[in-house]
């Protein structure tokens, strides 16, 4: 027994070996994205029942009823492949937006459509220019394929710094990527912002603005009309929303992206995985976009519940920065894994105690 261990944990290091040769070394040396752990393996791992899940910017209300209906109403053909060109929820899209349906990418989440935009436009060496702190694929996907990423830091108001992306973008550079409002922090670009980044970009370059919290800024007379400043541009574009955040579908995965021109979206739908939406997710995305009561409950839920968190938590002599999603980001004032460790085996304490009538 003992020798046939040693001989399978050989093989497994010699295939270890082969494929550490074999792998691209921008894989290698990709980070892996922090998906956080599910409420079922914080369960599992840490023995708890109740569980306030913060991580993930889900819709507290969660997806709208008449979803629901139609998710149960497709059940009986899963066995039936979606349609490849999404094209109801196109055409919904289309109506809703404004936006011509042959202008409008459908990704499996914004983050596919990211991956979309690596895979046709980066070469190894061209250089991308990005957010920090920022979403994590806006740097690891343009660095899976070999392009080097400048990453503008946010200013000491935890707000985008105009100047240094000024200065970032005065060098040449093939695409362009930012979250308005951004993720992680939540700062919001407003008019005159947005326009100076646009206007300094590169004349050949891509951008990408990405909006998947654009519902919870919508009303805000500072919020930019992207699509009404980028249609002046002579530079490819595209602006990128998703399902996932006020709309509630998070665990269905499905994004959007309203492009300049139809070529981009061609671009696109060649690298695509040819069924990249299922079917069911496709009739729940036409569905909660006509359901637009529920989006405007979920934000003023979530708009309400943010600002009372974040005036507890200043009371709490924490810094906040100001958030125009539907998250906070504060400085805890120590490393947050290890607060994240505490607040989970605290819980448990506190429950233990509890049952003990402490």
């Amino acid at each position: 027994m003992a020798s046939d261990v040693a001989v399978s944990s050989s093989l497994v290091d010699s295939q270890q070996q082969i494929l550490k040769n074999l792998a691209r070394p921008t894989a290698r040396s990709l980070s892996l994205y922090n998906a956080g752990l599910s409420a079922e393996a914080v369960r599992q791992q840490y023995g708890l029942s109740h569980i306030a899940k913060l991580a993930s910017n889900e819709n507290p209300l969660g997806a709208s009823p008449q979803v629901i209906a139609a998710l149960q109403a497709d059940a009986g053909f899963s066995a039936v492949y979606s349609d490849a060109a999404s094209t109801a929820l196109r055409d919904a899209l289309a109506t809703y937006t404004g936006v011509q349906a042959g202008n409008i990418v459908i990704g499996n989440g914004s983050e596919d459509i990211l991956h979309m935009l690596a895979l046709a436009f980066l070469n190894p060496g061209d250089r991308v220019v990005t957010l920090r702190p920022s979403f994590g694929l806006h740097e690891i996907f343009p660095r899976m394929m070999g392009a080097d990423v400048t990453l503008v830091d946010v200013n000491k108001q935890h707000q985008f710094d105009i100047a240094a992306w000024t200065q970032a973008l005065s060098m040449p550079a093939k695409m362009v990527i930012f979250s308005n409002p951004s993720n992680p922090v939540g700062c919001m670009l407003d008019n005159a912002g947005f326009e100076r980044i646009i206007a300094a970009a590169p004349q050949d370059c891509v951008l990408v603005i990405d909006e998947a919290y654009f519902e919870y800024c919508r009303n805000n007379p500072d919020y930019p009309d992207s699509q009404r400043v980028l249609a002046a541009q002579s530079r490819p574009w595209i602006v990128l929303r998703t399902f996932s955040k006020a709309y509630g579908l998070a665990g269905l995965r499905v994004g959007y992206g309203l492009a300049s021109h139809p070529e981009l979206v061609n671009l696109l739908n060649r690298v695509r995985t040819p069924f990249n939406i299922n079917r069911s997710a496709q009739a729940a995305a036409v569905v909660a976009l006509g359901d637009q009561q529920h989006v405007n409950d979920s934000i003023a839920l979530v708009s309400a519940q943010r600002d009372m968190m974040s005036a507890q938590l200043t009371a709490l002599g924490f810094r906040v920065a100001p958030s125009c999603a539907n998250f906070l980001f504060f400085d805890c004032g120590q490393p947050a894994a290890e607060l994240a460790q505490r607040l989970l085996c605290g819980w448990r304490h506190y429950q233990a105690m509890a049952g003990e009538g402490v």
